[in-house]
């Protein structure tokens, strides 16, 4: 999945050496984005995801890349101090500083940094509110924020020195980065890290963590809720029983059903791979084209496509 918004790029894309190669090729030449380019790299068996850690490609075009909903957050203008991985023990540590984890519920159930503050949150929007009701400048004079990548927590200090606080600072590259470099030996972090692809979970080695997903929430689930009585695959979890009808939760479970079936006479269900042989064939074939393409000629391409120079620039 990508994510595209005036304020930047930011996405987790799966593939062969050659192809992740030529993709990140392909947005460092692009003008005003790929300059400042910054990425981390995790490696997946094949064995363990036989379809990958995604199922489709998703580009969306976005207002914000995380949405805190709140005018005036533009890390590109005002934005906290980084705090590389091997400094963030050290910072965190402090009697004066407060940790906060900005991810949400789902996430920082399953993991997050030994004495940090869990706002509790169910979506990044409600980040603000917590913010207005739990801290003080005068009183706070350190904050500290982290999540999983870096891009959460660099907005949200951007909120917080618009909010008058002083001293702001972030983890540098998020969790995944801290968990690259720092070893499992001197960590602070107590669990595992939720990540947003078929994964779910990843462990301090950054290998696949013990983690599921609930088909019908997304939330993460454990051996134990899978034990619980409103367990039901594909259907609900603990979390999520009481949340849907019971006509929706009919629905899942003819989902379920198609799932297994397809899975049974050994056909995708879902992805790229679930379409008809024909439309796949015609498929690789444009995207063959693709993998050609450097983005000046990407460009003249698109102009090409549209007819107007103007509007496709």
């Amino acid at each position: 999945i990508l994510l595209l918004a005036p304020e930047g790029i930011n996405g987790t894309i799966c593939g062969q050496r050659q192809g992740i190669d030529n993709v990140v090729s392909f947005i460092r030449g692009i003008k005003g984005i790929g300059q400042g380019l910054s990425y981390k790299e995790s490696f997946v068996s094949s064995n363990t995801l036989q379809q990958g850690p995604f199922y489709r490609m998703r580009v969306r075009l976005k207002k914000e890349i995380v949405t805190l909903g709140v005018d005036g957050a533009d890390p590109l203008k005002t934005v906290g101090t980084y705090v590389d991985p091997k400094d963030w023990n050290k910072l965190i540590s402090r009697e004066d500083v407060v940790c906060i984890d900005t991810r949400n519920t789902y996430e920082t159930q399953i993991g997050t940094f030994k004495g940090a503050v869990d706002p509790r949150t169910e979506s990044f929007r409600e980040f603000p509110n917590w913010v207005s009701s739990n801290l003080d400048p005068k009183k706070n004079k350190s904050v500290a924020m982290f999540c999983t990548g870096g891009i959460r927590c660099e907005k949200a200090t951007s909120h917080l020195l618009n909010q008058g606080f002083e001293n702001v600072y972030h983890l540098k590259g998020g969790i995944l980065n801290y968990l690259k470099e720092v070893p499992s030996s001197q960590s602070l972090w107590d669990g595992e890290c939720y990540v947003f692809d078929e994964r779910v979970s990843v462990n301090h080695n950054l290998q696949m963590g013990s983690f599921e997903k609930c088909r019908a929430c997304r939330r993460p689930i454990s051996e134990a809720d899978k034990k619980h009585d409103m367990f039901e695959e594909g259907v609900s979890c603990p979390q999520c029983y009481n949340q849907y009808s019971e006509e929706q939760k009919k629905r899942f479970r003819h989902r379920n059903k198609l799932v297994k079936m397809a899975k049974a006479r050994g056909d995708t269900h879902l992805g790229s791979d679930a379409r008809p042989k024909k439309m796949r064939k015609l498929r690789e074939q444009e995207l063959g084209k693709l993998a050609d393409l450097t983005p000046d000629m990407a460009i003249a391409e698109k102009k090409k496509d549209s007819g107007d120079a103007k509007s496709s620039i």
